[in-house]
């Protein structure tokens, strides 16, 4: 994996083999197949979830359930797991190109990712058919990560695919963060805020739980199928005033929700709901974890570290302002740490599309900050990576920003500050060979930022 994640400033920095080793550790430490096994063991007739074991013999069936784009490693580790135990299963996953697995009893399905179609519309119907089997005597297994909002859709009556997908190309220029997003996809699907456990019940319902959101609320993440949802109609018609979104909403949207406020429409989940009360949730890997594993790795390769935060939220192109300032000021005088310094931060910023061109969030903090960096040495570095290996709408999963980014882009007639105004930070990055593109790693924790001053 390191050598995936080498670029031409970390080929020609002495640290950067380092770096793409730390890089490496970070996604190592969140992979879903691992997670999924350590939190998911059988013993015998015992099933061992987390903190709670189940004895299997109370039950008559276990089905397994799941979205996400880590959906199929962990599915197949829930099978392993199972075994002879499982009696079917229909999980989903992000069509990114790369083969599905042949897991004996369970259903793999491919959807479109971060907007919609209509194959996430037909595995929202799939998991609906089998929940509607489930009863007292059944156990299911939900698999939940980064990426099932899109993955996993059943509208609510009256609205069609068309119109959610419209909506979610509004709300993705918006710059809106993903628990805003999430609160008015609760509102218009019939598996989101708690709708998928209300399905599964009176089943015993175990959600395993990766999370690619800052902070891991589980109610936001993956737009929360099995979680009680604490926000309202009203909360969502909020998020469509708040970023002026009322005007470019489906009418069908605008009605159900403002239906919805008037209580003409059902509530999503809300806690005390009698159909949340025999759920358990296991959250098995995040952000955090995967930072602390680059904050070992870089201690042990010589670094002076620190781990900054993993609520690292805000404009991409603010964000790397900051970054690349905290990198100056330990350039020039050796604070808050002295060189060799890796400092890491984790979260998810978000971008405000202004132009047309083509990239990612990590793209552009990256490019943000080769700007901010300029004049500076090739020692000195921003780095920003998505875990999932993919960074907007590309084949990236970010980028490499140095002291010297600048000079070399200009030096082969590019423009930066078009680039950025543009948000068109892939082709700025492509022409530089500093592009992160580890591929699909089948894990998603949100994204890691890395202050490298050797």
């Amino acid at each position: 994996m390191s050598d995936r994640l080498l670029t031409a400033s970390l080929r020609a920095a002495p640290w950067g083999s380092a770096v793409a080793q730390i890089m490496a550790a970070a996604l190592a430490a969140v992979d879903p197949a691992r997670a999924t096994t350590a939190a998911l063991q059988r013993a015998g007739d015992w099933l061992i979830a987390g903190d709670c074991r189940y004895d299997l013999r109370a039950f008559d069936r276990v089905w397994l359930i799941g979205a996400g784009k880590a959906g199929a490693a962990m599915a197949q580790a829930a099978a392993a797991a199972l075994g002879d135990r499982l009696s079917g299963g229909v999980v989903v996953v992000k069509d990114d190109g790369a083969p599905l697995p042949v897991i004996p009893g369970v259903t793999l399905l491919q959807a479109a990712h971060p907007t919609p179609d209509e194959r996430s519309v037909a595995a929202g119907q799939q998991i609906a058919a089998l929940l509607a089997q489930a009863g007292e005597r059944d156990l299911v297994i939900a698999l939940i990560s980064g990426g099932g909002s899109a993955l996993l859709n059943l509208p609510v009556a009256g609205v069609t695919l068309a119109d959610i997908q419209l909506l979610t190309v509004e709300l993705l220029a918006c710059g809106a963060p993903i628990g805003a997003i999430n609160t008015l996809r609760k509102h218009l699907d019939q598996l989101k805020g708690g709708g998928l456990a209300r399905m599964a019940a009176p089943a015993t319902l175990v959600a395993l739980i990766l999370s690619d959101v800052v902070g891991n609320p589980l109610e936001v993440i993956a737009s929360g199928p099995t979680v009680a949802d604490p926000t309202t109609f009203a909360d969502a018609l909020a998020v469509l005033d708040q970023y002026a979104l009322r005007e470019h909403c489906p009418p069908a949207i605008l009605a159900y929700l403002t239906a919805g406020m008037r209580g003409e429409r059902p509530e999503t989940l809300k806690p005390g709901d009698p159909a949340g009360a025999n759920v358990q949730h296991v959250l098995i890997g995040s952000n955090a974890q995967a930072a602390q594993a680059a904050l070992a790795a870089a201690q042990t390769l010589g670094f002076n570290t620190m781990l900054l935060t993993t609520y690292l939220e805000g404009e991409a192109r603010e964000v790397g302002k900051v970054l690349a300032g905290i990198a100056r000021e330990i350039a020039t005088s050796g604070h808050p740490l002295a060189r060799p310094a890796c400092i890491i931060a984790g979260g998810e910023t978000t971008v405000t599309l202004r132009g047309t061109g083509l990239g990612g969030r990590n793209q552009e903090l990256a490019l943000s900050a080769a700007l901010a960096l300029e004049g500076l040495a090739h020692d000195v570095a921003v780095i920003a990576l998505a875990t999932d290996g993919g960074d907007g709408p590309t084949d990236a999963a970010g980028a490499v920003a140095t002291g010297m980014t600048v000079a070399r882009a200009r030096a082969q007639g590019l423009d930066p500050l078009d680039h950025l105004a543009r948000n068109d930070a892939y082709p700025f990055f492509v022409a530089l060979d500093d592009l992160l593109r580890p591929g699909p790693t089948g894990t998603n924790v949100n994204d890691l930022a890395f202050v490298v001053v050797g």
